[in-house]
This record gives structure tokens, C-alpha cells and sequence, in this order.
């Protein structure tokens, strides 16, 4: 089975070829039976990257994974999606916000296959919960606080996910979204955030993937 890792931004492939024992002089080179890119940042971008790797190559799994913002987990701790969802697609009323879903129409999650979560949350100590996607960062308490309260199991916050999960979907393949803590979801504070952490234990994560990806059965 090969395998497709998207991440955003070079920073995030390189963190994870290198677990392969791979190097990265060719930008979104193949390493064995795993191809890793960096699509670029935010959902459009992601969904694009992801359904033109899809349209040109054969592969069971597609793996959302990168650094974000953590509800609850501190820098450098690893998250698995059992749930991918999209935090701002929707509508703003008078009542709030409503997803598009409210509006009758579209889709706002995508679930990953539960043996995978389970297997990885095992192997790599993750912690699994809902991961939204948001295309705007959040930078209050308030809006971190809305957020908790319309998704009270989320764990973390990126920008990627959904769209690599409606590539995937429209592909008939399964998704999986890892996750790295860099920083608390909340008032952006520069000096608290452990991008470098976070990398390290993407690394670190994916080197004790490996045998779990090729021993996962689709069927």
C-alpha cells in the first residue's frame, strides 16, 4: 500500500521524511512506499496538492500531517484525528454560526478509519479527538472558547485537513490527520510557541508509524 503525506510548508515534509531516513534535496520526492508534500497552507491549497498527487498516483491512504494549535495539549504532544472538521465553513447569522451542513447542503467532517486511530494513538502515544480546520487562525480566548463550545471534543486546531479529506473522499481513499503541538489555541503569543518541539515529535512520530501504516488492512 503507498501512502500520501501532506503537509503545508516544507518545514513539515522535511520533519517527516527525515523519520524515513530520508533526505530532502528533491522537493516532495518519494521516500519507499511513502510519497510526502507540501501543498502549501490552508484548505484550498491542501485539497488542490492532494487531488493533483491523487490523480497521478495509485495509493490506500492519505495522511494529513503537519504542527498546530492545541485546546488542551501542551507543545510538542501528538494528536490523531478520529474526527476532521471544518470550524468556519458556514454561514454567520443573527443566531450564530451555522455550517454549511445547517444550510442543507455540503459536508463539514470526515472521519478517519477507527482501527487506524486506535493503532496509532497505541504506537505513538496520541491522543485522539476531533481536529478542526480552520482557514483563519484563532487569536482570542473568545473565539477559542466558541470553538470549544461548538466542538467540545476538539484537541487541536490546524489549517489543512478538511481539504485534504475532501480530496481524498472524492478519491475514494481513506484519510488520517496527525498532529503536533506547537502552541496553545488562543491569544497568539509568539514567545510560547515550540515550533521546533513540535517538529521534533512529528519526527519522532512517524518513525514509529511506519510498521503501523504497513500493517494496517484496509479491509
Amino acid at each position: 500500500m503507498r501512502v500520501l503525506i501532506v503537509t503545508a510548508v516544507p518545514a513539515e515534509r522535511d520533519a517527516v521524511t527525515r523519520a524515513f531516513g530520508s533526505g530532502t534535496e528533491d522537493p516532495d520526492a518519494g521516500t519507499g512506499r511513502y510519497d510526502v508534500i507540501a501543498a502549501g497552507v490552508g484548505p484550498a491549497a491542501a485539497a488542490a496538492g492532494t487531488a493533483t498527487a491523487l490523480a497521478r498516483g495509485s495509493y490506500g491512504l492519505v495522511v494529513s500531517a503537519g504542527i498546530g494549535g492545541g485546546f488542551h495539549a501542551a507543545p510538542g504532544s501528538l494528536l490523531v484525528a478520529d474526527a476532521i472538521v471544518a470550524a468556519d465553513l458556514g454561514a454567520e447569522t443573527p443566531e450564530g454560526f451555522v455550517p454549511v451542513t445547517g444550510l442543507g447542503f455540503g459536508s463539514v467532517e470526515h472521519r478517519p478509519p477507527a482501527t487506524l486511530v486506535r493503532a496509532v494513538a497505541d504506537a505513538t502515544g496520541a491522543t485522539p479527538g476531533t481536529v478542526l480546520t480552520a482557514s483563519t487562525v484563532t487569536g482570542t480566548a473568545e473565539r477559542a472558547a466558541r470553538l470549544l463550545a461548538a466542538h467540545p471534543a476538539a484537541v487541536a486546531e490546524a489549517m489543512e485537513g478538511f481539504g485534504v479529506a475532501e480530496a481524498a473522499a472524492q478519491a475514494g481513499v481513506p484519510v488520517l490527520e496527525i498532529r503536533a503541538v506547537s502552541n496553545a489555541v488562543g491569544p497568539r503569543d509568539r514567545d510560547a510557541w515550540r515550533i521546533g518541539d513540535a517538529l521534533s515529535a512529528l519526527t519522532t512520530a512517524f518513525g514509529k508509524l511506519a510498521p503501523v501504516l504497513e500493517g494496517w488492512n484496509r479491509t
